[in-house]
């Protein structure tokens, strides 16, 4: 996993962005699963480091989409439960640094999201940056990287589990759940067909959004950069606000990614 020659400019002296007392950059649920499967969860959380002050935001702009993937974690979690597999999630807002964006784009801290401006992201200086880099980003992602070298003795397939808003720039999107792939599509195809057989839910193929190396991280470096089957799960927000909502999406994935699995690992 590489770094910027900015951040390797000040990783000896950036300051850590964390109090004691506060959570850590990442959580670790059932890290020695039985599963196949690992899940990520890049954007589980909406909490900001006490030390950013909000990032001058409201807690209602902080709970909207643009500070994390709502119903996103409670899936994974029951995802988790369902089929033995571990699972790591971020653990805080993509408003501070977003774990799914190469540290080049310009939207690893974002100075406005869905025209929310962000105050505590303007201006940036260096240190400030690779703060947030050393606290958060690099730890997240070294922990799934640990995780999937501790696995190197079973086959391993990943997943990465998101959600996304039902409406974007005014305009309704009509898909339930993504399905996403950048290269490699096989393990994509198989959960887009098996999540269509029954016939109540618009699956999307590579929509709402495709992967793409320049925006997203997990699955181009994780994933496929390990040589492994992997996709991207989005789920329309408004569909897993409930906990009959949750527990539904979190079966339909449970019971297509075991269908896929036998597929996918059979010689």
């Amino acid at each position: 996993m590489g770094c910027t020659p900015m951040a390797i400019d000040v990783v000896n002296t950036f300051e850590a962005l964390l109090a004691d007392d506060e959570p850590p950059a990442f959580e670790i649920v059932n890290a020695g699963g039985a599963s196949n499967l690992v899940l990520v969860c890049d954007h589980a959380s909406r909490r900001v480091p006490r030390a950013l002050d909000h990032l001058g935001l409201t807690p209602e702009q902080l709970d909207d989409h643009i500070g994390w993937d709502p119903g996103a974690a409670e899936v994974a979690r029951r995802l988790s439960s369902n089929l033995d597999a571990p699972l790591i999630l971020s653990g805080y807002s993509r408003l501070v640094i977003d774990c799914n964006r190469p540290l080049h784009s310009s939207q690893s801290i974002a100075e406005q999201s869905a025209d929310v401006f962000i105050p505590g992201n303007q201006h940036l200086s260096e240190a400030a940056r690779a703060s947030r880099i050393y606290s958060l980003f690099m730890p997240y992602h070294t922990a799934i990287h640990k995780l999937l070298d501790a696995r190197q003795h079973k086959p391993s397939l990943l997943l990465s589990i998101h959600s996304f808003t039902p409406v974007l720039h005014d305009v309704r999107r009509p898909w339930n759940i993504g399905v996403s792939y950048w290269k490699d599509k096989r393990f994509a195809q198989l959960l887009r067909y098996a999540l269509q057989q029954r016939g109540d839910l618009v699956i999307g193929d590579n929509q709402p959004y495709a992967i793409d190396p320049e925006f997203d991280y997990a699955i181009p470096v994780h994933g496929e950069g390990r040589g492994l089957a992997c996709a991207m799960i989005e789920m329309r927000q408004n569909d897993i606000l409930s906990a009959a909502g949750i527990a539904d999406y979190a079966e339909r994935l449970t019971q297509a990614f075991k269908w896929s699995e036998a597929i996918m690992l059979t010689p």
